[in-house]
């Protein structure tokens, strides 16, 4: 092993030598990796072309390992020999192999395992890697990544925009105007990091204005490839500080999901200010070449898969430990379709699926959000299987609900799982072994030391961060469990940032579907209803696909109804808003029944909705059937909140 002497040969090569047997395609295969791993330190031959030039290694020997020449003439065999080459770049591994105790032991049986199983592993190689097992690179996911970052922010400004005065204007719902001020008086100084928001600056409605439109310039110049550094950096600093002014209006998963995904995303952009080739991403070695990009950031890389591993994870587990039976039963789609915040029309036609298939749907998702997300870090065809099966999943619950741009954005995520191999070979241009190695490692030295120091702020991101992510996925396991005073201390001064956040949709699913209908009078007799743009209301109105747009207002009624109008202190101003008739506000709906003059009085009642059935909807029309509760806001006048 490796404290025993080893064998020379009086032939020294001129450079370290991998001796490989020629006729394997298993060893074909993984040496095409290594030449990869070691960028050019060692030179590689077939035992067919070089066994004759050292004697002194037994000619059966080839045929049973490989065999490395170290460039003094001493000779390695099997495992040792693997370790010796690749000690370059892997230097773990030689130094267990001589240090650590069993190391040396295991990996040579394990070596043996395989050598004597070579057509076992070469299909096993090629079940999950199939035929390249080579690095793979991300130059086209991270080109496609960021545009569609940019395409997800692009919506998340635009729609935010023609939303932003009635939520948060002077004139709005939750004026930022009279947040902010309130926040400093009662928390002082401390006010500023608890909300990082540039709103302190300004939060008049042109500066709301300006941040929105600022968004979407930001945007643009991201999908287009200029300036990328710099754009998600102004992105986020912009989208965090609507955030913090939006108050309840922008505290959804996605909103804190663009946000994480926005920031990490900084640290994979390439450092460029003008795009290259604009609509066309490298894949080929002339346009990947070190000399024409930057490498992809594999810190970098890396915080974005754990994101995709965290969100999935997290969102799976909480549903199995809420207590809710329905997950466990797998009877949560015979609820989820109709009780769902805002559902498409196609909701209503799964509606109408069997039980059984109901069923299976809740056993596929549970799989793809615990499971599949260990496939992330598995050999390229397990990681190509788990983006498919992840956006297929996206995508059947974009048809059904309007989730806004979350799932195009856990889409975006799975892009950066799809390596060049696959966007070269959808292209028609595999690259030669001589071209990828030109990829991989042409450059000169000062380019690398570059691309090394660039990557420290990153490896600073996954030392802070990634032991807060491993602590919140295990609170989604244990959901009473505490945090340590270390992680508690540093989550709590960047929890601001919405940098590190937990997920976990539906961890408890809705049976009961309430909605809230206002209405508005004149006299205290006629009472006539507001109707929302996207929300239930009228029975006979089929339910709309707004996504990935996201109507603000008619998602925080679903959230208003699990309550009472006591927990939604928003609530309250909506409602006097309305007594007021205030333009901003009323815009936000679909029909303002006093669009003359405000009304007198404002009620709400509580109604119980339901998806009606193939049957019902052939006999009525509606799409809804709906029961009266009772009263949820008693009639109200302006006179009486004043």
């Amino acid at each position: 092993m490796a404290n025993e002497p080893h064998l020379r040969v009086a032939a020294r090569p001129p450079r370290p030598l991998l001796i490989w047997d020629g006729d394997c395609h298993f060893c074909r295969l993984w040496i095409e990796r290594w030449r990869e791993i070691t960028r050019g330190e060692i030179d590689y031959a077939t035992s067919q072309e070089v066994a004759d030039r050292f004697p002194e290694i037994p000619r059966d020997q080839f045929g049973k390992s490989v065999v490395f020449i170290d460039k003094d003439g001493e000779v390695f065999f099997a495992a040792e020999a693997v370790y010796r080459s690749l000690r370059a770049s892997r230097k773990w591994l030689s130094w267990s192999y001589d240090r650590i105790p069993g190391f040396a032991a295991i990996s040579e049986i394990g070596y043996k395992i395989i050598a004597r199983n070579r057509g076992l592993s070469s299909a096993l190689t090629r079940l999950l890697w199939g035929n390249d097992v080579r690095p793979p690179t991300y130059f086209a996911a991270r080109t496609w990544f960021l545009r569609a970052l940019g395409l997800v922010y692009l919506i998340a400004f635009v729609s935010l925009w023609v939303q932003v005065d009635g939520l948060v204007g002077a004139n709005g719902i939750l004026p930022i105007s009279e947040f902010l001020p309130a926040a400093h008086d009662q928390l002082g100084a401390h006010a500023f990091a608890l909300f990082p928001t540039l709103c302190w600056l300004s939060s008049s409605n042109t500066f709301l204005h300006f941040l929105c439109g600022g968004g979407v310039v930001l945007s643009l110049l991201l999908i287009f490839g200029i300036a990328p550094v710099v754009s998600l950096i102004s992105l986020f600093v912009f989208y965090l500080s609507l955030a913090i002014a939006g108050q309840t209006f922008l505290g959804f998963q996605w909103d804190i999901l663009l946000l994480e995904a926005g920031f990490l995303s900084i640290f994979v952009a390439p450092r460029q200010l003008w795009p290259q080739d604009l609509f066309r991403p490298r894949s080929t070695p002339k346009a990947f070449g070190a000399a024409t990009e930057e490498p992809v950031s594999r810190a970098g890389l890396l915080l974005l898969k754990l994101l995709l591993f965290k969100l999935l994870l997290m969102s799976g587990v909480v549903k199995l430990t809420s207590g809710a039976d329905c997950w466990w039963n797998l009877t949560a789609l015979d609820y989820h379709y109709w009780s769902q915040p805002l559902p498409t029309v196609f909701a209503w036609w799964a509606d109408q699926h069997p039980e059984w298939f109901k069923h299976f749907s809740v056993a596929f998702c549970l799989v793809v959000e615990i499971i599949v997300p260990f496939f992330i870090w598995a050999p390229r065809r397990l990681r190509l299987l788990a983006a498919g099966l992840i956006i297929f999943l996206q995508i059947a619950i974009a048809i059904t609900g309007n989730y806004c741009f979350f799932n195009l954005l856990t889409i975006a995520l799975c892009l950066l799982l799809i390596d060049d191999s696959i966007w070269r070979r959808q292209r028609g241009a595999l690259q030669t072994n001589e071209g990828t190695r030109a990829v991989v490692s042409s450059g000169d030295a000062h380019r690398s030391f570059g691309y090394r120091w660039s990557s420290l702020p990153a490896i600073a991101v996954i030392i802070v961060t990634v032991p807060l992510n491993f602590w919140l996925i295990f609170t989604a396991f244990k959901p009473d469990s505490e945090w340590p005073g270390a992680l508690s201390f540093a989550y709590r001064h960047i929890e601001a940032f919405r940098i590190v956040n937990g997920y976990g949709l539906f961890r408890v699913m809705t049976k009961d579907r309430r909605e809230i209908i206002i209405e508005g009078s004149a006299d205290g007799i006629d009472w006539l209803p507001y109707e929302f743009k996207w929300k239930p209301g009228e029975v006979k109105r089929a339910p709309g696909w707004c996504a990935p747009h996201q109507p603000r207002l008619d998602w925080q009624m679903w959230f208003a109804a699990l309550g009472n109008y006591r927990q939604n202190p928003w609530f309250g101003r909506l409602i006097v808003c309305l007594l007021e008739n205030k333009p901003d506000v009323t815009q936000l709906l679909e029909r303002n029944p006093f669009p003359d003059q405000a009304p007198r009085y404002v009620r709400a009642s509580f109604y119980r909705y339901r998806f009606t059935t193939a049957e019902e909807h052939r006999q009525t029309g509606a799409w809804w059937k709906r029961q009266e509760l009772g009263e949820y806001l008693p009639a109200i006048s302006l006179e009486q909140v004043r």
